[in-house]
């Protein structure tokens, strides 16, 4: 079972496609250790705080974090997590995920049903716009793609309840649903290539 701080990166990695390879950065373990640093601090801080803390995270240093840290806690079928932070407030992500497990369990039997098509391991993309205020945030998906086929959001919607179904999420993550932050977050500020978590 993930812990806050996993949850709260496994939302961003889920919710948020370029990948740092693409750009021709390399993540790093001195990156990762650094996220962890900050996610610590970033949980540490649950009392009632007399001003407002600031803690910034860049892109690099959340992809280090997926690579090194919180991949091999993701579902078995989802691998080579990343994300790319847009600026301001559009965030991006990519994982290359096992859709045949998808396929079986739906069992398609309509021409029409797209994943009637999908199959394999292929990379699934999507880009979107993450609003945050007083505690709770939500992500307002602008376009989703299947191994670089625009798909409708019902698609991306599917492959998202299969993989994040648990034992405290039976039905699994909603795309449009609002969500509370953890560890007394207010707000998250997205820029470009990084992000300003306020507490």
């Amino acid at each position: 079972m993930f812990s806050t701080h996993q949850r709260l990166v496994a939302g961003l990695a889920l919710l948020v496609g370029v990948s740092l390879a693409a750009q021709g950065r390399a993540v790093s373990r001195r990156d990762a250790d650094l996220m962890k640093r900050k996610i610590t601090a970033i949980e540490s801080r649950t009392g009632t705080a007399t001003r407002r803390v600031r803690t910034t995270i860049t892109e690099q240093e959340v992809n280090a974090y997926l690579t090194y840290d919180l991949a091999p806690l993701l579902p078995s079928g989802v691998v080579e997590p990343s994300v790319a932070i847009l600026g301001p407030g559009r965030v991006s992500g990519t994982a290359v995920v096992d859709l045949d497990r998808v396929r079986r369990e739906r069992n398609p039997t309509s021409l029409v049903d797209p994943f009637y098509y999908l199959a394999g391991k292929v990379p699934v993309g999507v880009a979107g716009v993450l609003r945050t205020n007083a505690g709770a945030a939500q992500f307002e998906l602008q376009s989703a793609d299947v191994g670089g086929v625009p798909v409708p959001k019902v698609v991306l919607q599917q492959i998202l309840t299969y993989y994040s179904r648990s034992a405290a999420w039976p039905d699994g993550i909603s795309l449009d649903a609002p969500f509370p932050l953890p560890s007394r977050i207010q707000e998250i500020q997205v820029d470009r290539g990084q992000a300003v978590v306020v507490q």
